[in-house]
C-alpha cells in the first residue's frame, strides 16, 4: 500500500494519478485538515484568486469548470477548499481526515514486507510500502532569529497569522520581508488600516522586473531550486532566484512612497527596532508591530526517525523531477524544492504516482 500525507494541490495531484496508474484500491491520502483546500483554507480573509497570482487547475478537472468564469474574485480561502472539495468528490479519492501523523519509521527493509510504520497521534499504526510526502511549508512559519525579541512590547505577528488590515489602524507597523506576501500585505495595510504608518525592510532589497516574466526564466529558476536538492542543500524559493513583477499595484505604491525600502536591523528593543545598536547609539524605529512575512521552512518534523538529512542541511533529491529521495527511494517528496508550486505540483504529483507505481509493481500509463 502506498500513503500519501498532505491534502493540498501536489497531495491531490499524486491521487489522481495513483488512481489512473491502476492504484486506486491500494493508496490513502491522510490529511491533517479539518477539510478539504489544503493550507488555502487557512489564508487571509482579503486575498482573492486573482491576488493569490490564480491557483493552478488539477489534472483533468480546472477550477474554472469547478467553480464558473468568474472565479477570479472569490475569496480563495473558501474558493480553492470548495474546488479541491468537489474535486475529490467528482474523482472519489481516498482522502481520511483530519489524521495528524505523528511519525513515520521503518518496519522490514523491502517490499515484501511492512516498509513504514506510520505513527498517528491517536495511538494507532498504519504501514505502508510507499510514502508520497506532500505536507508542503503552511505548519512551519519562519522567524529569524534577531537579538532582543523577546524584548519586544508589541506585537509580533507571522504571515501565517494575518487576518485583516484593519487590525492595525493607529498602529506602526513594520513589514519584514521582500516576497510577494510582504509586499501585498504591505499595501493592502498602508491602504486600509485607518490612520496607519507603515514601514518596510527586508535582509536584501527585492529587484522588481518591468518586463513580463518568460517561461525561460521561470524554467531557469525551478533549475536552480532543483540543482540545490540534488545536492543536499536546502531548497530557496523560486522568487528568490526571479525577482517580483512590477504590477500595476506595486508601481502605484512606489510613486505612493508605500515601498520604501530599509536594510535589515540589528536589533530589536522594547520599543521597535533598531539599526548599529551600541554604546554609541544608532539608529532607532519605535513601533507597535512587526509584522513578519519572512517565509516559511518544509514541514517534515514527522520524518526525523528515518534520518534523511545530507550534511549540507537538505534531503538529496533524486529522480526525472527531484522527487525521490536518495537515501531511501521509497519516499518521495513532493511540493519540496522544485515542485512548491502550483504548476511544479501537478507534474511532481504524476511523476510520484509513476514511481510508486512502479516500486509496486504496477505498470504506469
Amino acid at each position: 500500500m502506498s500513503w500519501s500525507s498532505g491534502g493540498g494541490q501536489a497531495a491531490l495531484s499524486a491521487a489522481y494519478f495513483l488512481h489512473r496508474f491502476g492504484l486506486g484500491d491500494r493508496y490513502q491520502v491522510l490529511d491533517h485538515a479539518p477539510g478539504p483546500g489544503g493550507a488555502w483554507q487557512f489564508r487571509w480573509p482579503t486575498l482573492t484568486l486573482a491576488t493569490a497570482n490564480r491557483v493552478h487547475d488539477l489534472p483533468g478537472w480546472g477550477i474554472v469548470e469547478a467553480l464558473g468564469l468568474d472565479c477570479d474574485q472569490l475569496p480563495a480561502a473558501t474558493a480553492v477548499p470548495d474546488y479541491f472539495g468537489r474535486y475529490e468528490e467528482k474523482f472519489g479519492l481516498h482522502v481520511r481526515r483530519p489524521v495528524h501523523v505523528r511519525s513515520v519509521r521503518r518496519g522490514d527493509t523491502n517490499l515484501r514486507g511492512e516498509g513504514f510504520h506510520v505513527e498517528l497521534a491517536d495511538g494507532r499504526t498504519v504501514t505502508a510500502n510507499v510514502i508520497i510526502n506532500a505536507t508542503g511549508t503552511w505548519d512551519r512559519p519562519f522567524i529569524p532569529h534577531i537579538p532582543g525579541a523577546p524584548d519586544f512590547r508589541g506585537r509580533q505577528l507571522h504571515t501565517h497569522d494575518y487576518r485583516s488590515p484593519q487590525e492595525f489602524a493607529g498602529q506602526r507597523v513594520l513589514v519584514v520581508g521582500a516576497g510577494i506576501s510582504a509586499i501585498q500585505l504591505l499595501i493592502e495595510i498602508a491602504r486600509q488600516a485607518p490612520d496607519v504608518e507603515t514601514f518596510w525592510c527586508s535582509r536584501r532589497e527585492p529587484v522588481f522586473n518591468s518586463q513580463p516574466f518568460t517561461p525561460e526564466q521561470g524554467r531557469e529558476a525551478v533549475a536552480r531550486v532543483e540543482r540545490r536538492v540534488r545536492a543536499g542543500l536546502p531548497p530557496t524559493s523560486v522568487v528568490s532566484v526571479t525577482g517580483l513583477a512590477r504590477t500595476p499595484a506595486i508601481a502605484a505604491a512606489q510613486r505612493d512612497g508605500i515601498l520604501k525600502w530599509r536594510p535589515m536591523f540589528t536589533h530589536i528593543t522594547e520599543t521597535g527596532v533598531c539599526w548599529d545598536c551600541g554604546p554609541q547609539g544608532g539608529e532607532h524605529l519605535d513601533l507597535d508591530v512587526i509584522f513578519w512575512n519572512t517565509g516559511f521552512r518544509s514541514s517534515l518534523d514527522h520524518l526525523a526517525p528515518l534520518r534523511l538529512r545530507a550534511p549540507g542541511g537538505g534531503i538529496t533529491m533524486t529522480g526525472r523531477l527531484a522527487t525521490v529521495v536518495e537515501a531511501d527511494p521509497r519516499i518521495q517528496l513532493i511540493g519540496y524544492g522544485p515542485s512548491a508550486s502550483t504548476i511544479g505540483a501537478n507534474r511532481a504529483g504524476r511523476e510520484a504516482a509513476r514511481v510508486a507505481a512502479d516500486l509496486l509493481g504496477v505498470v504506469s500509463r
